[in-house]
């Protein structure tokens, strides 16, 4: 069996069905001796009515008993199993119990019928025959590297990992998570060494975020820094001093791993973007009573961010400020609305799709410009109007459909049209890189056959309906300049 073919073989038939169990009020060291003795490393944990409710596994008693020097005969099970417990169907294929291992960090996943009970569980040795092409042996590295240049290494490793990731198959919404937990747990060793080097306090009183695509985990391998910082009111001239001579070794080591710095500046090493909460406020307020492009561009930059290491009560304090403030401010919404559909026009004339007519990319379509920032942006921003901040772009989507911002089916159509053209954008950075070549968001539609192509316009129908929504719903027929 080839190595491409084993990241789709159905979770049914790898996982073991026999579930040996303990009660929730067994004592920590009978547990112990029933995995000694069936000579096992985990235990289902059932409650009074027999139902699973957790695990415990011998790391929970290493780390959790004696580590910690609690008596395991006095300790019962619930007191140290990991609830719940994280599961997969057993029509799900492995590429997916390989997904959650690594976002949950775990060595083991439990697994769930049609009826979303448990019937098994299947363990990383299971599958350890995808040894290096496995994202745990990725992640593993991460933990391990000592050095920028190990990280650096992973980070090249990484992309090569999602190159045979798509052509075995793997579908685009997994590859883009898959890269946001690369990137995420990247950044978080990087800035653990710095820790460990220079920067011990650093976290205490401050919180590194990040922002953008990578803030709604949405990265593709067309990726660069967006990043900031904020610190509490609280924080002393020497404190502070600190957080801005970690700004700049963070965003250096980051670029010494190959990690773009933003063409655009947006990195916390620049003061306009390490901020202390109070200051955080006051820019949002003027942000949004001048409402100028400019303006409008930091604020949605802003209001995709992410808590990544430290304090992140700061963060959340900022959110809500942003969530009242945008709440308040009809206007401010609608001048955010208008940027977003004044963007572009992904349709020229008899509905023709549009390309690029000069320059390098004379002739090519711009995917992000033609209809992936006007999806982005025109959620977030309908999110924003409701109080909803956060989460991906679909996740978003969703809560709005359920909000009845949008209906099912326009709900339906823009999700489609986001999947179609991230993925084509994926595919298409995926051939540039795997060929040595530039990775953009451009692609030639001499590259798209018939059918690809009656997609892509398809989408971008969508698109234009969705701009349409969009001015409707904030009325921008009523602005004025």
């Amino acid at each position: 069996m080839s190595e491409e073919s084993t990241f789709f073989l159905p979770v049914r038939d790898y996982c073991h069905r026999q579930l040996i169990t303990c009660s929730i009020n067994d004592s920590a060291i009978t547990a112990a001796q029933i995995m000694r003795d069936r000579k096992i490393s985990s235990l289902i944990v059932c409650d009074d009515s027999d139902q699973p409710v957790g695990i415990m596994t011998d790391r929970d008693l290493r780390n959790k008993v004696v580590a910690d020097a609690q008596d395991p005969r006095t300790l019962e099970v619930h007191s140290i199993m990991t609830s719940p417990v994280i599961s997969v169907k057993e029509d799900d294929t492995l590429f997916e119990v390989l997904y959650r291992m690594s976002r949950h960090r775990i060595h083991r996943i439990g697994v769930v019928d049609e009826n979303n009970t448990l019937i098994g569980f299947i363990n990383e040795s299971d599958i350890i025959r995808l040894q290096n092409r496995s994202p745990q042996h990725l992640l593993r590295s991460i933990d391990e590297a000592d050095s920028n240049e190990e990280l650096r290494q992973i980070n090249a490793d990484s992309e090569q990992l999602i190159i045979f990731l798509c052509r075995s198959g793997v579908g685009t919404t997994s590859l883009i998570k898959l890269i946001s937990l690369f990137n995420d747990q990247l950044t978080d060793r990087l800035i653990t060494l710095l820790k460990q080097q220079r920067f011990a306090a650093i976290g205490q009183k401050s919180t590194f975020m990040v922002l953008g695509s990578e803030g709604r985990r949405e990265q593709t391998l067309k990726t660069d820094q967006d990043n900031a910082i904020i610190y509490s009111d609280q924080a002393t001239e020497d404190e502070i001093k600190d957080i801005e001579a970690f700004s700049h070794a963070v965003i250096e080591a980051l670029i010494e791993i190959g990690v773009p710095e933003c063409p655009g500046g947006i990195m916390a090493r620049n003061d306009f973007w390490r901020r202390s909460l109070s200051s955080w406020k006051r820019i949002v307020n003027e942000w949004i009573d001048n409402p100028k492009s400019e303006n409008i561009v930091n604020f949605g930059m802003l209001s995709d961010m992410r808590s990544l290491c430290g304090d992140s009560s700061l963060e959340q304090e900022l959110r809500n400020h942003i969530v009242e403030k945008a709440r308040e401010n009809s206007i401010f919404m609608a001048r955010m609305a208008h940027n977003v559909v004044n963007f572009s026009q992904p349709l020229g004339w008899f509905g023709r799709i549009k390309v690029e007519k000069k320059g390098e990319h004379a002739g090519k379509i711009d995917l992000k410009k033609a209809g992936i920032f006007t999806i982005i942006e025109g959620i977030k921003t309908l999110a924003l109007d409701i109080g909803i901040f956060g989460g991906s772009t679909l996740e978003k989507l969703q809560l709005l459909q359920a909000k009845g911002v949008l209906d099912k089916s326009q709900s339906a159509d823009l999700e489609a049209a986001f999947t179609l053209l991230t993925g084509m954008r994926m595919r298409s950075q995926i051939d540039a890189a795997d060929a040595g070549e530039e990775i953009t968001n451009y692609i030639a539609p001499e590259t798209l056959d018939r059918v690809e192509m009656g997609r892509l316009k398809e989408a971008l129908e969508v698109v234009v309906v969705f701009i349409a929504t969009l001015k409707q719903h904030f009325r921008l027929e009523m602005l004025r300049g």
